[in-house]
């Protein structure tokens, strides 16, 4: 019997005894962080922690309470925190002497992460991969990406999904499908960007659903790109997530894929897929575009690329490299600790298969989820590549949409994460209305450390729909 089993037979509302419940009052350094700190932060507010020591996939706060991490830094630490190899790698760069900075100078620790990496990429691309480092965030490997496919194009317009995120650069953020953080500051991209409707299975832009909302997805793009009439130019680039990540862990069709690049080819139009997230092992791939078979024009990498310190690059085909000497620089594209700790991880994750085990842990975690969401109808729709998973909440009540779904469950969502942390668990919300829960857990997590975070979600839910 699943631990997800066993905790349904129990009275959903009831907590178990032996269940810890922490409650949360503001700390000196949560009072000084609000006083402090930018009306602009954003993770404190939901989860009001003060952090102090980590390991793995367990943090500690400064009350000595632990919690199970399935935030892991927005998908940063792959390995969890302060994993050995990344340790030995940081100190190694210290014991030696190595310069820290070096702008975009080459060093041996440089030349091996490029060739760690090439050696991930799929063999058509790397062998005519080249890589621009830099600075030290996933918005300013975007930034560049768009720089590179309109230098290399002489096409300004560049095409974005509804529901995506890049970044919160201005560049970046013109692409982005959330309208909340662009409503302040008026125009972003001159040149424009045009969105086009994303292959959202449950919440179909279309009203149709399977094989024919895909199809009338790949025409509407395909009659864009080709009909003189459309009123848009022809665009410099696609950018696309393969799995959106603050969209609400929307999984794309992987025959929409396919005919994406197939379009994008055909057209002589750059595709860009976006990684920064569900790159290195996230989705029980090296790379989520491989679950498709498809070799993109230009990859964007950060997060875990830096085995949990700041880098980001931008890796493309050799056509693209038309761009002159200095088009894209960055003070902080030299961090040498950050590229030993890269290959580090990278060669871990292929040395221990954890694309592999990230696989297959979640799908133990999506059976958990799906064995709840016989309980509790409020589990609309459970989706995700990977340990790379989101729950879609969802008002049972409410009315059904084309598709018959019930809508969005906003008031749910945040209660259950509250639960949640209560619990010991840390968890984000995303998607539209933030009604998604998110799990991205180290991808070292074990089978029953799973089990565990699949009864805490359980019991939270439980209490979280009581308390409504």
């Amino acid at each position: 019997m699943s631990v997800a089993t066993s905790l349904i037979e129990d009275q959903p509302a009831r907590v178990a005894p032996t269940e810890t419940l922490y409650q949360f009052n503001e700390s000196p350094l949560l009072a000084r962080q609000s006083q402090q700190e930018s009306n602009a932060r954003s993770y404190p507010r939901r989860i009001p922690l003060a952090l102090k020591r980590a390991k793995g996939i367990h943090v500690e706060d400064v009350e000595g309470r632990t919690f199970i991490d399935c935030l892991a830094g927005a998908g940063t630490l792959a390995l969890g925190h302060n994993h050995p190899v990344v340790i030995e790698a940081i100190q190694q760069v210290l014991a030696d002497e190595l310069p820290l900075h070096t702008l975009d100078l080459t060093t041996p620790v440089k030349d091996q992460f490029v060739q760690d990496l090439f050696g991930l990429l799929p063999p058509e691309l790397a062998a005519e991969a080249k890589i621009q480092f830099c600075g030290p965030t996933g918005t300013d490997a975007v930034e560049a990406a768009l720089k590179l496919v309109r230098t290399a194009t002489g096409r300004s317009t560049v095409l974005s999904f509804q529901g995506g995120y890049h970044g919160m650069s201005q560049g970046a953020l013109s692409l982005m499908g959330s309208l909340g953080p662009k409503k302040p500051l008026g125009a972003l991209l001159s040149n424009g960007v045009q969105f086009m409707p994303y292959p959202y299975e449950y919440r179909c832009p279309f009203g149709l659903g399977g094989a024919q909302g895909i199809k009338a997805n790949l025409n509407y793009l395909e009659t864009l790109l080709n009909d003189p009439e459309a009123g848009v130019q022809l665009p410099a680039a696609v950018i696309v997530e393969v799995v959106q990540g603050e969209g609400g862990v929307i999984p794309a069709d992987l025959d929409w894929l396919r005919g994406l690049r197939r379009i994008t080819e055909k057209a002589g139009v750059a595709l860009i897929v976006d990684e920064i997230q569900s790159g290195f092992a996230r989705t029980g791939k090296m790379f989520a575009f491989e679950h498709a078979g498809i070799i993109p024009d230009v990859v964007v990498m950060s997060k875990a690329i830096g085995g949990s310190l700041p880098l980001a690059v931008v890796v493309y085909r050799d056509w693209l490299d038309t761009w002159l000497p200095g088009a894209h620089a960055g003070t902080f594209r030299g961090n040498q600790m950050a590229m030993a700790a890269g290959s580090a991880v990278m060669r871990y994750l292929v040395e221990h298969k954890v694309c592999e085990h990230a696989a297959a842990m979640g799908e133990r975690l999506s059976e958990h989820l799906r064995i709840l969401q016989r309980d509790f109808p409020q589990l609309g729709d459970i989706r995700g590549r990977g340990l790379m998973l989101g729950v879609e909440l969802v008002d049972p009540a409410g009315a059904l949409d084309a598709l018959g779904h019930p809508p969005a469950f906003a008031r749910l969502a945040p209660l259950v994460q509250r639960e949640c942390l209560k619990r010991g668990l840390i968890l984000e919300l995303g998607g539209r209305h933030g009604a998604v829960v998110r799990f991205l857990p180290p991808l070292v997590i074990t089978a029953a450390e799973i089990d565990r975070v699949a009864e805490i979600f359980g019991r939270a839910l439980a209490a979280a729909s009581t308390g409504l």
